[in-house]
This record gives C-alpha cells, structure tokens and sequence, in this order.
C-alpha cells in the first residue's frame, strides 16, 4: 500500500511579505505502519510526528501547536520551522565577498543574526507545489535583498515518508546571483511524547558519530577553530544517557546541548550517512539521523521557557532535543568551514533522513 495524504485546513495566518491573511493548509502522511507526520505551509513546519512504541502505544513525538496563535506567539523558539536562508549564527550580521561587505539583519540584540533574521524562512507561507504519492513539496522564493541576502533564492521542500517509517527531508535552491545557503529544520522530539518534559528526556540516550565540535564564543559565534570532544561532556560517541551528561552542564554559561558536531568527516556527501541515533529505552522508540551534511546541530532546548504547546501540554527547558543537520554557522565567514556560497549556476540540496523505530529494550532501570 502507498502513503496516505490527507490535507485539511490548519488556521489563517498573515503573510508577513504581503500582509494579507491566507488560509494555511496542513498535510498528514500516513504509512501502513501507524506512523503519520503532519507538515503545514506556515514555515513548511513539521506540526506532529505520531507513531507506536514496541507495545504499539501512539504517541506524538514532535513538539508543536493546534494552531497558527501558538506559532505565532512562540516564533523565537523556531517550533518545527525551516530555517533559512542561513541557518544559525551570521556573526557581526555581516560577511565579505571580495571586497564588497555584505550586510544582513541583525535580530539577536543588534549583534548577529540567527536562523534567517526577523522573517526567516519560518515565518512565511509556502506555496504547495506538488503533491507525490510519498509526501508533498513546498516553494518559497525570496526575493533579492530580503533580510540583506543578494539573489533570488528559489527554494523547495520535499517531505516524504515511506512504510520504514523513515521521514525523508530535501532541500533544494537555486539563485540569480551569487548569494550563500544553509537550510535546516527546527523540530523539537521527545520519543517519550511531546508532552513528558523533562523527566522523558532524561530517559533518552544519545550517540553521534562525532570526534570534534565547532568551537565558538561566550555569544555561540564560531572562532573558526574545531574542538576535540575525547575526554569532554562532548564525547558521544558510545550512547550517553541524556538526563547524566546534561548535569555536567549546571555550572557552565551555556546550561545544555547548542552545539554543531562535525559529522561525516566534515565534508559534504554524496549520499546520506547515519550520524547520530536518539533511543528512549522505556518505550523503544529509537530514531536515527542520516544526512549529507558535514555538521549537525545537537540542541536539548536549554533556553526555553514554559510554552503552551499541543493539547495542553507544557514545554520546558530540556524536555526536548532538536537534530539539525547543517553545514557548519557563520560559514560564510571562516573560508576553511565547508563553503555556503551559491552560484546561478549551481543547484544546493541537502537530504536528511530521520529514521524512526521501535526496538526491544532492557527496560529494568526504568519505571513506566
């Protein structure tokens, strides 16, 4: 059997380029397995990820809102939005080409720019372009100079899911000029469900295939420099129970995960490799990253205040992980970061595959 689409009306919401309120449309993928994800035009945010524990208990798994108000009320956290045209940090919000200083806004206390500036590529509508018998494909295009970024960017989403429950992200661009490209996804999961705080994710282990982080300063701007994670809070490569390692961060300035690993050798690739697997043992739910991409960012909602989510729930701090597979912040300003930069000529694309499962786990440390 195929994927199952089903498309429903989600909320009107204000086209922040336009200024007219339209009608935002939400699209749920169904496979045969019982896992479904919902996607909506708004941001082309991922809104819920519903699937089984090895017991066959549904639960959502993705953080986010039953409507566009808590989208919008909560637009600084990113919930489940794409980011871009840069994802992360754009140091100074500035960057050179030759010698020609490009300036883009600054949306963090005047100081750098952070996941596209003040209307990121989360925060506007998505045209739906095609619907596939796998999935559905949005299309933004961003008009020359928008957030200070030269070129119009022509960018399209393609979200599958297939009957592996593996949910397949491809992003693609292309320019009229010369400009530079980093997308990535924002979603918030917690595999003991969206609404179990902190206390579920502290349940999770975590492993990324990852021998350095990108070292940055006191504000998360990169130096330039990669850090060696052996012997550090850093080192996850052998599975780390989660709850532990983030009370290593209690007396540090940054009180969690906000970190890009390099993965894949941090090089781009030219096939998807697995980076990192989450497990949440109580439940066996398990989810795998698979990218091209030479950097993810590992990210344990450290800076998020209580949020009304779905359904009543309550988001806090640490209860939740996001995995944003990137190439590596600032990269337009450290030339031996892998490039962003983007020709007419040339097509950006970046797969991530988020391949979710439910594994048979000792669950004798645990109490449901």
């Amino acid at each position: 059997m195929s994927i199952t689409i089903e498309e429903k009306n989600f909320g009107l919401a204000v086209n922040p380029l336009t200024e007219s309120r339209e009608m935002v449309r939400c699209f749920t993928l169904k496979n045969t397995k019982g896992m479904s994800v919902s996607v909506i035009q708004l941001g082309a945010i991922i809104q819920s990820v519903s699937l089984p524990d090895d017991s066959k208990k549904m639960e959502d798994v993705c953080l986010g809102f039953d409507d566009i108000a808590g989208y919008v009320a909560n637009k600084g956290a990113y919930i489940g939005g794409t980011l871009g045209r840069v994802a992360n940090r754009v140091a100074n919000g500035e960057y050179t080409v030759e010698d020609t200083t490009i300036k883009v806004t600054k949306n963090i206390e005047d100081r750098f720019q952070l996941h596209g500036g003040f209307v990121g590529f989360d925060s506007v509508i998505w045209e739906v372009v095609q619907k596939t018998p796998a999935g559905v494909v949005f299309r933004h295009d961003s008009e020359h100079g928008h957030e200070g970024y030269p070129g119009t960017l022509t960018c399209l989403i393609t979200y599958r899911l297939d009957n592996e429950n593996r949910l397949s992200i491809t992003f693609e661009a292309t320019t009229d000029r010369q400009t530079v490209v980093n997308l990535s996804n924002h979603a918030y999961y917690n595999l003991a469900g969206h609404a179990s705080g902190a206390k579920g994710l502290a349940e999770h282990t975590v492993e990324i295939a990852s021998c350095e982080i990108v070292d940055t300063d006191d504000w998360q701007i990169p130096t330039g420099n990669l850090n060696g994670v052996a012997d550090t809070v850093f080192d996850l490569r052998s599975p780390v129970l989660l709850g532990d390692r983030l009370k290593h961060f209690e007396d540090r300035l940054i009180k969690g995960f906000d970190n890009c690993f390099v993965v894949n050798g941090g090089r781009p690739q030219r096939s998807i490799v697995k980076v990192a697997k989450i497990v949440h043992p109580p439940s066996g739910r398990a989810m795998e990253v698979w990218t091209d991409q030479p950097g993810m960012q590992f990210y344990t909602a450290n800076n998020m205040s209580t949020i009304s989510g779905k359904k009543g729930a309550r988001y806090v701090k640490h209860g939740s992980f996001c995995v944003e597979t990137e190439k590596f912040p600032d990269a337009m300003n450290h030339p031996e970061f892998p490039s962003i930069t983007l020709e007419p000529n040339e097509n950006y694309r970046h797969e991530v595959v988020y391949w979710f499962k439910a594994e048979k786990t000792c669950r004798c440390c645990y109490k449901k």
